[in-house]
């Protein structure tokens, strides 16, 4: 078995190879940079999207954009113009997006702030005001003012629920739309230079045309990378800075919450009220690092997880959804890797880091983050308050990283978490250790390499555990190649971590070329990526054979419209045995195929969707899983979704057992404006009988400060008991 599959990785390895030799057309960053000039205006500009103001007539126009998408190079059909200026506290972008459909050509779903990369059309901006080129943070927009913003970390790692107190507008004409940023300088850290004709920032524009799916760039940046590639961008020039400020950002808050309760049939009800106030201050010290502290941290308003049915023998991972956790959560080691992660916040205010967790209560925390060209510091403590399910805990985590060369850095970090001993609650002291060093290296813009090794310490067991990550990826316009290896071992228990598997080591190479046709099929096909991927899973302590699959995809089909259609052979060996679902399997090897075949339509249009199947046989059984989604968005005001996946299993295990399992799931988000929206949420798991709920109604009356109303409910149908809660929820920032 093991001669067989180190063929097949040869093969791979070889064909992969050649496919790269044919072309990768990405091409260097300029030696010298373009610039953007940014003109000084007294007058006062009044933020409505129109671009009237006289500075507006008179600012140099950045229009020799690039494009990167479908193709890249040569002519493009939309052209987009920015013009950049300043005052005392504003930061000012003034863009002119051209198109000739105007109005009837907008495609916008929704007024969701953040939102998803893909389904709009967008104009935005990267800027690196310390000039580190291999970090940005990104503002963007809609034509309808919606408002996404992020921070990114070399082109790799982006922290997407990043949130900062800036405007814009926006106005819809037959011609396109024009949109109008208003950007502070105290939401942005920078250096102060002596000479202030040296002031130089490194910045980007990109703007997404989603009918035809255009992309274009200033300035240009090859297609295999992202606007976020900032050793590529321009520099902008003419900034005159003021005077860096306390730079103070205070956010507290006040909460009512109803909640009531009842465990069990003839159970009684019982309800309870509760005042909460709390609230978190954010001081930047200097130009590149940051205080952050937290106290009677509450996150009423965070998105819920949603449920799934694992029917794989690995650990379920669910994203940080808080936000005191998500903001520079890129410097912790192992931020961008899925498997080995030796730091995970969900771990801090939750029972457990995996779905149906409930809600601990956080006393206080504090985090800081010191970040320049040379090195980041970063350091964060939080205490967890005790239960009568668990003691009171410490969290504390300290990172440092090195940069050296253009793009390549390595790093220590340590976490140390403490749960406290409380006799009269039977619970003991607990302590466990984690040391990790990691890194980073891009020896050319098209290799990005990536290693990680953790050890991890508990005293419950006084053993000392290890894992790891090595991955190493070639990205071209012509093909994407991978690499990627983690190691778990048993002993290996990161308190304050999360691994998909212990007694592990899985390798996962592969790769796809990619195909842009020309003439009438490229008129409908933008992208044809066929490839394979190879997974291999071993036990970590003696290194025996537990399974394999092999993802072959012929069509992966992606085209004009972005809709994608996929379909994958999967070849599998097993010889790893569990209970899937609580199904015992008769412990033997197996080697089965599974099929898939997924199409999604066009997700900008009113009406969209995604069906999909992944099928065949299962161990000694069949089983199918049949996947289908619904949108329907007659104007951005409303949108209306559902959700269907059924699992199907049939003569599976020692019992021969078959089971239907289905979770339903429906959505609904109403929005006056990109400020006052509704949303409601509601699904229900045939598997555990649990039905939830979740709305919630948000009032922006001033820029990130919000009046929240919540309701919650869970309904767990076989148990016969429920619990639900009322939230009022107003938090109001002030920026000093």
């Amino acid at each position: 078995m093991k001669i067989i599959f180190t063929k097949i990785l040869i093969i791979n390895a070889l064909w992969l190879t050649a496919q790269s030799n044919e072309g990768a057309d990405n091409f260097a960053p300029p030696a010298i940079p373009p610039s953007v000039f940014a003109v000084e205006t007294t007058e006062n500009i009044t933020l409505d999207g129109k671009l009237t103001e006289s500075v507006w007539q008179t600012a140099p126009v950045v229009d020799n954009f690039f494009r990167m998408e479908p193709r890249q190079g040569g002519d493009f059909a939309y052209k987009t113009f920015v013009k950049v200026a300043f005052d005392k506290k504003n930061l000012y972008f003034g863009v002119f997006c051209k198109d000739s459909l105007g109005k009837k050509g907008v495609r916008v779903q929704d007024y969701r702030r953040d939102f998803e990369y893909g389904e709009n059309d967008i104009f935005y901006l990267q800027l690196d005001p310390q000039n580190l080129k291999r970090y940005c943070v990104s503002f963007q927009t809609t034509p309808l003012g919606t408002q996404r913003d992020l921070q990114v970390f070399d082109d790799s790692f982006k922290d997407n629920d990043w949130d900062s107190p800036w405007k814009v507008r926006t106005v819809v004409s037959d011609s396109g739309y024009t949109a109008e940023f208003a950007i502070p300088f105290n939401t942005l850290r920078y250096d102060l230079p002596k000479n202030q004709d040296s002031v130089s920032w490194g910045i980007s524009f990109a703007r997404l045309a989603r009918r035809d799916f255009e992309t274009t760039v200033f300035p240009a940046i090859p297609q295999s990378f992202s606007p976020y590639r900032m050793n590529y961008a321009a520099v902008l020039r003419g900034l005159k800075l003021p005077q860096p400020s306390v730079n103070l950002r205070i956010q507290p808050y006040t909460l009512f919450q109803y909640s009531d309760s009842k465990m069990g049939k003839n159970a009684e009800n019982i309800a309870k009220n509760a005042f909460k106030i709390g609230g978190e201050a954010k001081w930047a010290i200097n130009t590149h690092a940051v205080l952050d502290m937290t106290v009677n941290t509450d996150f009423a308003q965070a998105d819920v997880d949603r449920a799934v049915n694992n029917l794989t023998r690995f650990n379920v991972f669910f994203p940080e959804r808080r936000q005191f956790f998500l903001e520079n959560s890129g410097v912790y080691a192992g931020a961008d890797i899925d498997g080995v992660k030796p730091f995970f916040s969900r771990t801090i205010g939750l029972s457990n880091a995996q779905f149906n967790s409930d809600p601990i209560p956080i006393d206080a925390g504090t985090r800081f983050t010191d970040r320049n060209q040379a090195r980041t510091i970063a350091a964060m403590y939080v205490h967890q308050r005790g239960t009568d399910n668990q003691a009171g805990a410490n969290f504390g985590v300290f990172r440092y990283l090195k940069n050296y060369g253009k793009q390549n850095n390595t790093g220590v970090m340590l976490t140390h978490r403490l749960d406290e001993n409380d006799t009269e609650k039977g619970f003991q002291r607990r302590d466990n250790t984690t040391a990790t060093v990691d890194g980073f290296v891009r020896p050319n813009d098209s290799w990005t390499i990536q290693y990680l090794a953790s050890a991890a310490r508990d005293n419950s067991n006084e053993n000392i555990g290890f894992a790891g990550n090595l991955y190493a990826a070639y990205a071209a316009n012509k093909c994407y190649l991978t690499w990627s290896t983690n190691f778990v071992d048993e002993k290996y228990v990161p308190g304050m971590g999360f691994v998909f598997a212990n007694n592990t080591i899985q390798n996962n190479p592969g790769g796809y070329y990619i195909w842009r046709p020309k003439g009438k099929l490229g008129k409908l096909i933008r992208r044809w990526d066929p490839g394979m991927f190879i997974n291999v899973f071993q036990n970590a302590s003696n290194g025996a054979f537990q399974s394999a699959q092999i993802d072959i995809f012929p069509v992966f089909i992606i085209f004009q419209d972005n809709s994608l259609l996929d379909i994958t052979y999967q070849p599998t060996w097993e010889n790893f045995f569990f209970s899937p679902l609580g199904i015992d399997v008769k412990p033997k090897n197996y080697f089965f195929s599974r099929y898939q075949v997924k199409y999604k339509t066009d997700a900008s249009k009113k009406l969209s969707g995604t069906i999909s199947y992944y099928g065949g046989d299962y161990y000694d059984g069949k089983l199918d899983e049949w996947g289908a989604n619904i949108r329907f968005a007659p104007s951005p005001k409303i949108a209306i979704s559902g959700d269907y996946a059924l699992n199907r299993i049939r003569n599976l295990g020692i019992d021969k057992e078959n089971a239907d399992i289905s979770i339903y799931t429906l959505s609904l988000r109403l929005a006056a404006n990109p400020r006052l929206q509704l949303s409601a949420f509601y699904q229900y798991n045939t598997f555990d009988q649990r039905a939830r709920w979740n709305v919630r109604g948000s009032w922006e009356f001033a820029p990130l400060s919000f009046v929240y109303v919540v309701f919650n409910e869970n309904d767990y149908r076989l148990a016969d008991a429920r619990n639900r809660s009322v939230i009022n929820k107003i938090s109001y920032l002030r920026q000093f």
